[in-house]
């Protein structure tokens, strides 16, 4: 996993250095400077300008100039508060105007048309804790950052102004870590592997979803759950008898309309995960219910959908379950739990909503976010807008539950989850992927990590 520090946390990392500050700029300078030359092909006749600031952004950029000078690039340094409204032709752009703690108002300068831009940290004019960006942003085809990631190069607008990022190591001891971005090799450490006496019973997933009429939501999150690894999926839709349109291979369980709890409850005793809320509606029966059934059920669960408006304010409902607990809200979900938006710090969000609900949260978004009880946080990047579609918050639900269900701890398998479901996505078509196709597509991106495969990402 790559570590991940606010702003904050980085300047305290830097204050801890036993190097002096004119040491690590120099570190600091040559990573930008490798880069631009990699950007370039080489720096000899290159003309560069740098767009410098007066702090240590503008000192990194200062040094890399110096270096790129000596490589033969024809440099021009120019002073970012006493910028132009645009900036000179050149073959890059180097922008270290301000830093991941940059606060207040900026306009960047503009650059001709298909200029490439290398950023010094993070864009300048973009928030490090946040990615709340300026009113105007050079765009970065790559960034180059120290030592750790910071949160708005991973949270948008900050993700898409940053381009790719490259991580520099310049010496610093970011151990004190609490913040990290999940990788294809932590997914691979995480998938345990199917013993060979496994049987159905090992790995079931008991989905508790759908509503008569509604059942869209339930079919996902019950086939999800099978292609992610369980080896039994029950799926139970309070007030259907019957659902003939159900997976082929999940195995249905009549519930009455009303009373449905004590039905699953006698079940319950099999099933090593339990996935509540996707599609079963919002009645103040139903609600009842799934507060009935989190505050006895002795099985891990993944809550989501209706059954984070059935939780709602009350925690303790959830704080007070014997067994570990996911919560999975979108921004509005998210609301109904906190009593407030998530806001723009998103990592703070999670955190405080998981130490109130002594729970998991996942919080959905282009970038996801899963917080721990204790603090610890871990960012999935794999997404994308191709997730903006309804459904897929469903089948995301049934991978985690599937996880659970294989011994995965809930923290892992919500971090994992969500790298799946992302990379599913990713591997499917740009435009027109829906909900439906993530099914066939997560096989691959389980092939991708799984130790068993021997795939690059799993050694």
């Amino acid at each position: 996993m790559i570590p991940v520090l606010t702003p904050a946390e980085m300047a305290a990392v830097d204050a801890a250095a036993p190097e002096p500050v004119d040491e690590l700029i120099e570190r600091a300078g040559a990573a930008v400077a490798r880069e631009a030359l990699r950007l370039l092909g080489g720096g000899y006749g290159r003309r560069i300008v740098v767009l410098a600031g007066k702090g240590n952004n503008g000192a990194d950029g200062r040094s890399a100039a110096r270096r790129l000078r000596r490589r033969g690039a024809r440099v021009e340094v120019v002073d970012a508060l006493d910028a132009p409204e645009a900036l000179p032709a050149a073959d890059l752009v180097i922008d270290a105007a301000f830093g991941t703690g940059f606060r207040g108002e900026y306009r960047a300068p503009l650059v001709p048309d298909g200029t490439p831009v290398l950023a010094v940290d993070i864009p300048s004019g973009v928030s490090g804790l946040t990615g709340e960006a300026a009113e105007r942003v050079l765009a970065a085809d790559r960034t180059v950052t120290f030592a750790a990631l910071k949160p708005g190069l991973l949270l948008e607008p900050g993700r898409s102004l940053a381009g790719s990022v490259a991580l520099a190591d310049i010496g610093l001891d970011v151990s004190s870590a609490t913040v990290h971005l999940v990788e294809a090799a932590d997914v691979a450490r995480t998938l345990p592997e199917r013993p060979a006496t496994a049987h159905k019973w090992s790995s079931a997933v008991m989905v508790v979803a759908g509503s008569p009429g509604m059942t869209g939501a339930a079919h996902l999150t019950a086939a999800a759950a099978q292609r992610a690894g369980a080896g039994m999926v029950r799926l139970a839709t309070p007030g259907l008898d019957d659902d003939p349109r159900r997976p082929t291979e999940a195995v249905g369980l009549r519930l009455p309309d009303d009373g449905w709890v004590e039905a699953v409850s006698r079940e319950l005793h099999r099933f090593r995960a339990l996935v509540v809320g996707p599609g079963l509606g919002t009645s103040l029966a139903t609600r009842g219910g799934v507060r009935l059934l989190l505050g006895s059920s002795p099985v891990a669960a993944v809550v989501d959908g209706d059954a984070l408006t059935a939780v709602g304010r009350d925690l303790a409902v959830v704080r007070d379950r014997v067994a570990a607990t996911v919560l999975a809200p979108h921004d509005a979900e998210f609301a109904r739990l906190a009593g407030q938006a998530p806001g723009p710090d998103r990592v703070a969000a999670a955190r405080h909503l998981a130490a109130d609900a002594g729970a998991v949260v996942l919080l959905k978004g282009p970038t996801t976010v899963v917080a721990r009880p204790d603090g610890a946080v871990r960012i999935v990047a794999t997404g994308d807008q191709r997730l903006a579609t309804a459904g897929t918050g469903d089948v995301l639900s049934g991978v985690i539950g599937a996880l659970i269900a294989q011994g995965v701890p809930s923290f892992d398998a919500a971090a994992a989850g969500a790298w799946l479901h992302g990379r599913a996505a990713a591997l499917g078509p740009a435009r027109g992927l829906v909900a439906s196709d993530l099914l066939d597509l997560l096989p691959a991106a389980l092939a991708e990590v799984d130790p068993a495969s021997g795939s690059e990402a799993a050694s």
